[in-house]
């Protein structure tokens, strides 16, 4: 009995001894700065919409094609208006390559891949590097009546800025 009241005497002076943690907020903390609040992209239902009066397969890789254009700093519209021309935005595309790239003979791994990768191309090779979008579609396809074709495409996504 004596070696039970000792080993329990042992326990609860133990419990007892334990540190109480205490948190508290400092009220002079600085305060997270306001975030600006979420504002939609006025471009996005545009692409949307435009795809899906033709009931083309690219209307689900709008958000792609928009980010893309930012991200490489071509006119939003230039890609998804190619890849309307080339393939009715995605309908006739094969081996995921909406926009015709190499005569149609390149492969991408999905329709998002061949976004990037056209995306790219037209914003940062040489070929294309620091062109506007007239001289973009020129060295795109020199045909002149591709270009007309492509911009009207353009201004039916919307109106020129």
């Amino acid at each position: 009995m004596r070696t039970l009241l000792s080993n329990g005497a042992m326990i609860f002076a133990g419990m007892v001894s334990i540190p109480a943690i205490v948190t508290t907020v400092d009220a002079k903390l600085p305060q997270m700065p306001n975030t600006p609040a979420f504002k939609p992209d006025p471009r996005l239902p545009l692409l949307e919409k435009f795809f899906e009066s033709a009931d083309a397969p690219a209307k689900e890789f709008s958000h792609v094609f928009l980010s893309e254009a930012d991200h490489y700093e071509l006119d939003w519209r230039l890609l998804p208006s190619i890849s309307f021309v080339e393939s009715t935005g995605g309908k006739a595309a094969r081996n995921n390559n909406m926009f015709g790239w190499d005569c149609g003979r390149a492969e991408f791994t999905s329709m998002t891949d061949g976004i990037r990768t056209v995306a790219r191309h037209l914003g940062r090779a040489e070929r294309y590097r620091d062109k506007d979008v007239d001289e973009i579609l020129l060295a795109y396809n020199p045909n002149p009546a591709y270009s007309r074709i492509v911009k009207s495409v353009m201004s039916r996504i919307a109106p020129v800025e």
